[in-house]
């Protein structure tokens, strides 16, 4: 998850000059959208019969565990170009249940890392809920809570996910990480952006609680917030800056994908238009504490592999299903991640 990296920096005054190396940890924290990973079972109590082997998707056991293969190899991959073993702290998204996440944790690609889990089961009518994966060589939990995210008293005519909220160590180093799954688009962006602004006015609250009792608490919001950077749920409510230097700390949070929003990049595609849904967003102790672990970098995952080549689809992520036919892909989404840096004292 981390390694000890080493950086240089050049200090000059009217005396001396020379250069003092520092050195560094750095640790992956991630987030993914998997696409429906349902398993075969037919849950009367969930809206899940599409992914059923009888179902109009044709949901066999060959194709959901192509599916955990097909997600294990880009979870596997993910960072460890720099950090060896990958995340740290995974979020992820639309997941059915723990077993899933069970069966996805013991694949082969994954299964030395020994990740754990941590869930609760919404009340989505689909079934769909997020959770969180560790790595408890780096991570310790020390607590988490499913937060409700109820939009009935907006004008809402179904329960949705619930917000994830996880406290722990990481190298020691207190965090607070909550996982959400914002309400869809679906009957209208205008119509239902009340839904999302709960999202992160549910998000603000807690926060803030936090920040009141320790200015500098490491505190960070993931997930698929079905919003964009510069949306009033994310510009607005949780008032996140794109720049370290406009944070301050009871007031906003840093948003390091609203640049990339700007400039065309998203993390999904629809009707040839880029949306980046998949955010990870920071308060004041993740970037300007005086100690700890501290942001460094964003990152948008996608390789070749992972992208449509041809067809009307081309150039989006390479999806699991076209309507229903299986495709054999990865996820409509590309996951996302940040590094995060923590001097080491000699």
């Amino acid at each position: 998850m981390y390694k000890i990296i080493l950086v240089s920096i050049f200090i000059f005054s009217l005396h001396e000059s020379y250069t003092q190396t520092k050195k560094y940890k750095i640790a992956t924290i991630g987030f993914y959208n998997l696409e429906n990973l349902y398993d075969t079972l037919d849950d009367p109590l969930k809206k899940d019969d599409e992914f059923t082997p009888n179902g109009t998707k044709k949901y066999i056991s060959k194709v959901y565990l192509d599916k955990l293969d097909k997600l294990s190899t880009v979870i596997s991959e993910i960072a460890t170009d720099v950090t060896p073993d990958g995340a740290a702290i995974l979020g992820v998204a639309e997941i059915e249940n723990r077993t899933v996440l069970e069966d996805l944790c013991k694949t082969d690609k994954l299964k030395s890392r020994n990740y754990k889990i941590v869930h609760y089961d919404s009340p989505d009518e689909r079934g769909v809920d997020v959770a969180m994966l560790y790595n408890p060589k780096y991570f310790k939990l020390l607590a988490s809570k499913s937060i409700t995210l109820s939009t009935y008293h907006l004008g809402g005519d179904r329960p949705t996910r619930d917000i994830l909220w996880v406290t722990g160590l990481l190298d020691g180093d207190t965090v607070h990480l909550f996982i959400n799954h914002w309400p869809s688009r679906g009957g209208g962006e205008e119509l239902t952006a009340p839904f999302r602004n709960e999202g992160g006015r549910i998000c603000k609250h807690y926060i803030d609680s936090l920040i009141k009792i320790d200015a500098n608490a490491k505190c960070l919001i993931m997930g698929d917030l079905n919003d964009n950077p510069t949306n009033p749920s994310c510009s607005k409510i949780l008032s996140a800056v794109a720049k370290p230097e406009k944070l301050k700390v009871t007031q906003n949070m840093l948003n390091p994908w609203i640049n990339f929003y700007k400039k065309g990049t998203g993390t999904l595609a629809y009707q040839d238009v880029w949306s980046l849904f998949d955010q990870i967003i920071l308060s004041y102790g993740f970037v300007k504490a005086d100690s700890g672990y501290l942001f460094k970098q964003a990152f948008i995952y996608s390789k070749p592999y992972m992208v449509t080549k041809t067809g009307r689809y081309k150039g989006y992520p390479l999806r699991t299903y076209d309507f229903d036919n299986y495709n054999g892909g990865y996820s409509d989404h590309f996951p996302t991640y940040i590094f995060v840096l923590k001097e080491v004292k000699e």
